[in-house]
């Protein structure tokens, strides 16, 4: 699919040039401009900050866990099959417990990643739309240099600093 494509851009820009047309092409990557817009840079420290913020929980769960786990180990020899059982059931519990809330965090993470970069990738592609229809582009690839996209192109065709640039201006207006 990517071939085809490829051959088309290739063919659309060869008739243009035919005919004298001025072809303006660029592309923009937009991880690196997710990543390193203010907004993204926002959104990452947000990010950062849930993630220290449920360490600490995490920690407490895991010294627990293993203090437990030490008096098991010390008191086994000396409690009834009765006491060690409950101590036993009592780790596990604590354990599944431990394991669940790191799952639950992981998920959360996950999920509020999705949820800030999907709108600011939107944003950017709104954004990317507009520049190209502004500065009369007639293509913007939205691609990784190096990703089986673009193998090589010459740095001025390289929109991505421009797009952040100007990103960055109109989001900080807005506030």
């Amino acid at each position: 699919m990517k071939k085809i494509i490829l051959v088309a851009v290739i063919l659309f820009s060869w008739v243009l040039s035919a005919q004298g047309a001025d072809l303006k092409i660029g592309y923009v990557d937009l991880n690196k401009a997710l990543n390193e817009s203010d907004i993204g840079k926002k959104a990452k420290k947000t990010l950062e900050e849930m993630v220290n913020s449920k360490k600490s929980v995490l920690a407490e769960k895991e010294t627990e866990l293993k203090k437990l786990q030490e008096e098991l180990e010390k008191q086994s020899s000396v409690l009834t099959p009765e006491a060690k059982k409950s101590k036993e059931e009592q780790f596990n519990k604590l354990l599944r417990d431990y394991q669940k809330m790191v799952k639950d965090f992981g998920d959360e993470l996950q999920k509020k990643e999705e949820e800030l970069s999907v709108g600011i990738q939107k944003d950017l592609i709104e954004f990317v739309n507009k520049l190209g229809k502004d500065e009369g582009y007639m293509i913007i690839f939205g691609l990784e240099k190096g990703a089986r996209g673009i193998i090589y192109s010459p740095d001025e065709l390289n929109l991505t600093d421009k797009v952040i640039k100007k990103y960055n201006e109109i989001t900080n207006a807005k506030k």
